[in-house]
């Protein structure tokens, strides 16, 4: 080779290879870390709302004949029952929770959730298909005309209004109330001497009577289912049960 001329530096092939994999790797890497940092810009979904706790509100409600505050207080879900319902209209509702007298407007709070018009409408309806089968049910149904068919048919229509009561309960406070008699009448305790004797099956003095009359049962004190339903209501909304009464009530 001529003196003085640079000498052309040859590329190996090989290293030609490499380079042009190598630019043709970073080239196809770009693309791809773009590709990761873009999903990772993306925002996160926001968590599903939890559901909204219910909210407990006031209602008035005006008290009508055979209303009870235990009756009342079950049908709005009164938080703390009847006797935070009694203690919020106490100045309405006078000394005895037992004697709710008609058109007394109460306070109620309710704990229940605000439906759609169609969603009230649909339960009011199945409520009311369900009760007209089983006023059905009971009418087809038959019971002796003696204890033993009193306190069943009472239990019946005690289990379809939500009072509790077991049968042994019954039966053991009538026996030891009245014997059995439906006619039974006490004219010399104090309820007698106040003018308001206890009567019926399980002893009832007229104001308690009307008070917690069970809807669907005779006004007449005497008539027996009408006074076990009455008692066993009046029983549940003070001792929780008839099944807890063992004496005096």
């Amino acid at each position: 080779m001529p003196a003085g001329k640079h000498r052309r530096t040859r590329t190996n092939p090989l290293t030609r290879g490499v380079v042009t994999a190598g630019t043709g790797v970073a080239a196809l890497a770009l693309p791809l870390l773009g590709a990761t940092t873009a999903s990772a810009a993306q925002p996160a979904k926001a968590p599903a709302a939890a559901p909204a706790a219910a909210q407990v509100k006031s209602v008035t409600y005006t008290t009508v004949k055979g209303d009870s505050l235990y009756g009342i207080a079950d049908k709005y879900d009164t938080p703390g029952g009847w006797r935070q319902l009694y203690k919020d209209n106490r100045k309405a509702v006078g000394d005895n929770p037992r004697l709710i007298h008609p058109d007394v407007k109460l306070t109620v709070k309710t704990a229940k959730k605000s439906g759609t018009t169609a969603d009230k409408a649909s339960t009011s309806a199945k409520k009311s298909a369900q009760s007209v089968a089983k006023a059905t049910q009971a009418s087809a149904k038959t019971y002796a005309d003696n204890l033993d068919g009193w306190i069943r048919e009472a239990m019946d229509i005690m289990a379809q209004k939500g009072i509790p009561g077991s049968y042994d309960g019954i039966y053991r406070n009538i026996i030891r109330e009245s014997s059995g008699n439906p006619q039974a009448i006490n004219n010399w305790d104090s309820n007698a001497a106040a003018g308001t004797p206890s009567k019926g099956l399980l002893q009832t003095i007229d104001p308690t009577f009307q008070a917690y009359h069970v809807e669907g049962t005779s006004w007449d004190p005497y008539d027996p289912v009408a006074n076990i339903t009455a008692a066993c209501n009046y029983a549940a909304a003070r001792y929780g049960s008839i099944d807890n009464v063992f004496g005096a009530y």
